[in-house]
């Protein structure tokens, strides 16, 4: 019965990007264990990675590949490699090739892994906070933190059932919100935003292109208010909550991150001083970051420059602001999504811009007020 739905079924299987990304992005990870690949042909990798995950469930199909390639001994791991190994030879005599063709590249090589020198300066603290170690919340930090019933500065929709607001930082403040979204609201935004996913992508700091990027690693779409009430009543949601316009502000995005996704540390708000994208509705005040699921491992939201770590908990969002009243950018608010180790990651974050802002965020006395 199965198989002779698969066509139905078949909208649900990891296509060719999927599978590239979880390869690509197993090769390169240091974070998810203590073994490195080197020299493996991407192609014979995919091949490994295809088998497996007609096999077994794709969620283990690279840890497989790891495990057989750098522990011979490890049982399950060898039965998979020698099942494939099996296929590729009955592949090769059906062609009438009595082997292999040769490889251009040099043969598979296991290695200690050396870092490349890196573009990225605070990669060694942004990997650690991502494993839990290093996170800067002291005691005396922590009784600066407290949780309050936020009412919107007195909404009318928010007067009988205000938020839970918690402080998750002190400076820059970063607040998290509980029952932010009902599950049936999180699970409507996913069946809207599912046959829209699509390789999210960055904007080129040069050319200001769109454009894909190996160190963001997920898929996204984009949500109109028009498209569903659910979407309606989340963006306003997040107006009362915040006491900001969202007129200006950008469509819902809705991000999943599958096994080994991340997004490396990054601003949301453009630093390119002559951006053509700001001159309408200015710079990315404020991220609205609402979390969809519960991840079992990993997937943490990460502030490096000054050690936060930000887990996942489903139904809650945080928010903070990524400009100071003056407009300039708060360089502190640089901040990542680590890789997810295990279990796979849904949220949908707003940005709000400037623009319509002017008398609900005014302008402070300093700088950096």
């Amino acid at each position: 019965g199965f198989i002779s739905n698969m066509s139905v079924h078949r909208q649900y299987f990891p296509d060719d990007e999927d599978e590239k990304g979880a390869a690509i992005r197993k090769y390169n990870s240091h974070i998810n264990g203590p073994y490195i690949l080197h020299g493996i042909q991407e192609k014979y990798l995919m091949r490994f990675c295809c088998c497996c995950c007609c096999i077994s469930q794709p969620v283990n199909c690279m840890s497989c590949a790891v495990r057989a390639l750098a522990d011979p001994s490890h049982q399950r791991a060898g039965t998979n490699l020698r099942y494939f190994e099996q296929l590729l030879s009955k592949e090769l005599r059906a062609r009438g090739q009595s082997q292999q063709e040769p490889a251009d590249e040099r043969p598979i090589q296991l290695d200690t892994y050396e870092r490349p020198k890196d573009y990225l300066p605070e990669r060694e603290v942004y990997e650690a906070l991502c494993r839990g170690e290093g996170v800067k919340m002291t005691q005396k930090r922590r009784s600066r933190l407290f949780c309050r019933y936020q009412d919107g500065n007195r909404s009318p929709r928010l007067l009988l059932k205000p938020m839970k607001e918690e402080d998750e930082w002190d400076s820059p403040h970063i607040v998290r919100y509980l029952e932010a979204l009902s599950d049936e609201e999180i699970e409507k935004i996913k069946e809207l935003a599912k046959p829209n996913l699509a390789r999210a992508t960055v904007r080129d700091p040069k050319t200001g292109v769109l454009t894909v990027a190996h160190y963001r690693v997920s898929k996204s779409a984009w949500l109109e208010g028009e498209d569903d009430p659910v979407i309606a009543r989340v963006n306003q949601r997040i107006e009362d909550i915040t006491g900001l316009s969202v007129d200006t502000a950008e469509l819902l995005q809705v991000a999943n991150y599958g096994v080994g996704g991340q997004y490396e540390p990054h601003y949301d708000f453009s630093r390119r001083p002559f951006d053509g994208n700001l001159k309408v509705d200015g710079n990315r005040l404020a991220t609205f970051l609402n979390y969809m699921s519960d991840v079992e491992a990993g997937g943490a939201t990460v502030f490096p420059d000054f050690g936060a770590a930000i887990w996942p908990r489903k139904g809650t969002a945080v928010f903070w602001y990524n400009l100071f009243k003056s407009g300039e950018g708060d360089y502190r608010t640089r901040h990542a999504a680590c890789p997810v180790l295990v279990g796979s990651k849904w949220v949908s974050n707003k940005w709000i811009h400037e623009r319509g802002q002017e008398f609900r965020r005014p302008c402070g006395l300093t700088e950096v007020d």
